[in-house]
């Protein structure tokens, strides 16, 4: 089976990069399954119902959240109701929406998709190795259980992202980190047989900060009073993401590479 993951979407430079992309990516790479990160989506911050809706129309599976996740309330309603919607697992009990899903694709397959977010240098959560121990204790991956199991760490800090995966390895099909917007360089199948990526980088224009605008993005660093809000940038998006192959028996990694598709980067296929 194939699985792609593709980065945090930012801003309409994104989306459009992601929509304009997704029927050729679907026709090269023929995934079974794809997952994005759409937290950034809606002008940089958080993400609309209309936009969701927009990313499933193109062939997305499932779309997951971040620390941005209700910057647009209507989400608050809309996310109840939308299984293929998926926020932080360890949020408080509570919030709105749910952190893991399960789906059943073509000839009775079944994936797994967990997302949960790190607390170095962000929002005070619960804690998210404790949140993955619980849902890993009931969802097995292989014969008898589940064919994938797919975790998006959305957090800051490698290192953190880097003991999530570890802590996962051999439970798990695929470990990738969100958030960062910047793609990393360490795709690998740990020695268990987790594919593992500390971070899939962004889809959005990289004539940029970190998918900002340049000019208000380096006055924060510059100068300390208050200048104009952070906007996406508006150039032509690069869409970067990861495909993983599966072992059909275990549900584990055989194979991952980048995905990378656009005009700043460097081109990838995983083909």
């Amino acid at each position: 089976m194939k699985l792609l993951f593709l980065g945090d979407v930012v801003g309409r430079a994104g989306r459009d990069a992601v929509l304009a992309w997704m029927k050729e990516i679907r026709s090269r790479v023929a995934p079974d399954f794809v997952v994005l990160n759409g937290e950034n989506a809606a002008h940089g911050f958080g993400l609309t119902p209309k936009i969701c809706d927009d990313f499933y129309a193109a062939g997305v599976d499932v779309v997951t959240l971040g620390n941005h996740a209700w910057d647009h309330r209507e989400i608050l309603n809309y996310i109840d109701g939308e299984p293929r919607l998926l926020r932080a697992l360890n949020f408080p009990p509570g919030t709105p929406g749910r952190g893991v899903g399960v789906y059943t694709l073509a000839r009775g397959r079944r994936v797994a998709v967990i997302q949960v977010m790190g607390r170095l240098f962000m929002d005070a959560l619960d804690c998210p190795f404790a949140a993955l121990e619980r849902e890993l204790a009931r969802l097995r991956l292989g014969p008898g259980g589940l064919d994938a199991i797919l975790v998006d760490v959305h957090a800051e800090a490698t290192s953190e992202k880097m003991a999530l995966g570890h802590s996962c390895d051999g439970r798990v099909t695929l470990v990738v980190g969100t958030h960062s917007h910047i793609p990393t360089a360490d795709a690998q199948i740990l020695p268990r047989g987790t594919a593992y990526l500390t971070d899939a980088g962004m889809c959005g224009d990289y004539d940029s900060v970190i998918g900002m605008k340049k000019i208000p993005a380096t006055q924060k660093f510059t100068r300390k009073v208050p200048g104009e809000r952070l906007s996406p940038a508006d150039g032509t998006g690069t869409v970067c993401g990861v495909l993983v192959e599966t072992d059909e028996k275990t549900g584990l990694a055989t194979r991952i590479a980048p995905l990378r598709v656009g005009p700043r980067l460097e081109t990838a296929w995983p083909v």
